[in-house]
């Protein structure tokens, strides 16, 4: 007995927990992607054939799960859906990953992870303009959140304009110093716009991943499909842009340890799991835990990749993680403010229900009693009468 109220204690709070344990863990799996996609990269694997096999191979081991655990929910796909789920494919499977790979190769990996940091603020921008999320600015919370969104995107920018000395957190990484610092200083400008407009699509991506999962309620047939339809317009605009059929080749090495990881961490489960969160907290809860990627990729690419890390790198991640940090409290302020809200109300209702029902039995018993009385038999059978 003892037991099962230490359960009963724990599940509430193991609930509460999950959707914090979650996205956790998925920060771990990017972070991981971030080091392997840059390996497999730099072996002179073709970014838009990674991100084609990337999601031939989330489907491949999403889709049983889908048609076996969601063959009695599954809604009907329809026309609206199917465009929605469309512009999905296309919008983080092609446009923002490609974007990601181009722009790591230009910059590094850590300061590829880096600039996700600005996905929140771009995400509650896009909910705002959406009325995903409401502001009041006469309340602290709403304040915090605006505040928190400028600091944001200031330490984005200056990640993006001052690139600053070497900070040397490992010796290390001074043997690599010439061969890292040409990769960093080529295209950088250009590689950081593109990582910009990666994380502006990937935004896009979680808004219209909200809404849709309104409408088609299905988190692995969704997944299923959005990592169908990336693959199908991957190969596309892969077979349109690189006429060589060569680069479609890979072998038993990191090039397809780089596309079967990504594939299924961060496409597959990544997007089922980031739906279930999004349900219940928003788009802005579910990029809210991506400087912890960086932080997680930094420490990694310092020492597996010889990555140098530079001050305008720094001051700015510090700057975003105050800005999100902001965002989070004012977030997390909101909800439980709703929360008191509802249950209030759960509390009000059944008292005024119950209440008005038991008047209203009262009266109609009054009007049973009534229309008894008042009541005339009329004969069935002629012979009574």
């Amino acid at each position: 007995m003892a037991n099962k109220g230490s359960y009963e204690r724990l599940s509430p709070f193991l609930n509460k927990i999950k959707p914090y344990l979650a996205m956790v863990s998925l920060q771990f799996g990017y972070a991981g992607m971030y080091i392997i996609s840059m390996v497999g990269l730099k072996r002179g694997m073709n970014h838009f054939v990674l991100a084609t096999y990337r999601h031939f191979i989330a489907f491949a081991v999403i889709a049983p799960f889908a048609l076996v655990l969601e063959r009695k929910i599954r809604p009907k796909l329809t026309l609206p859906i199917f465009l929605r789920i469309m512009v999905l494919g296309f919008l983080e499977p092609v446009l923002a990953q490609n974007l990601y790979f181009v722009g790591m190769t230009y910059t590094s990996a850590t300061f590829a992870s880096a600039t996700a940091n600005i996905l929140p603020a771009i995400t509650f921008i896009f909910a705002l303009i959406f009325r995903l999320e409401k502001i009041n600015l006469k309340k602290i919370p709403s304040v915090a959140k605006v505040i928190g969104t400028v600091i944001t995107v200031s330490g984005a920018m200056l990640m993006t304009f001052y690139k600053g000395p070497i900070v040397e957190f490992i010796s290390a990484q001074a043997s690599h110093h010439a061969t890292t610092a040409a990769a960093t200083d080529k295209h950088w400008v250009l590689g950081t716009v593109m990582l910009l407009a990666r994380c502006c699509g990937w935004s896009g991506f979680f808004i219209l991943q909200s809404f849709t999962l309104k409408v088609y309620p299905a988190e692995l047939s969704l997944t299923a499909l959005i990592c169908f339809m990336g693959a199908l317009e991957g190969a596309v605009a892969t077979l349109v842009i690189e006429h060589n059929m060569s680069v479609w080749v890979i072998g038993w090495d990191s090039r397809l340890l780089a596309a079967a990881y990504s594939g299924i961490v961060c496409s597959g489960i990544a997007f089922y799991v980031q739906g279930i969160v999004m349900k219940e907290q928003g788009p802005v809860f579910v990029t809210a835990f991506s400087p912890l990627a960086m932080i997680i990729t930094a420490a990694l690419a310092a020492i597996i990749l010889a990555e140098q890390v530079r001050l305008g790198s720094v001051i700015g991640t510090i700057l975003i993680v105050i800005g999100l940090y902001a965002v989070v409290w004012g977030k997390s302020k909101e909800r439980s403010a709703s929360m008191k809200d509802v249950k209030t109300i759960d509390h009000e209702l059944p008292i005024t229900h119950d209440t008005a029902r038991s008047s209203a039995t009262v009266d109609s018993k009054n009007d049973t009693i009534g229309l008894e009385e008042n009541v005339v038999k009329v004969p069935i059978n002629p012979q009574e009468s």
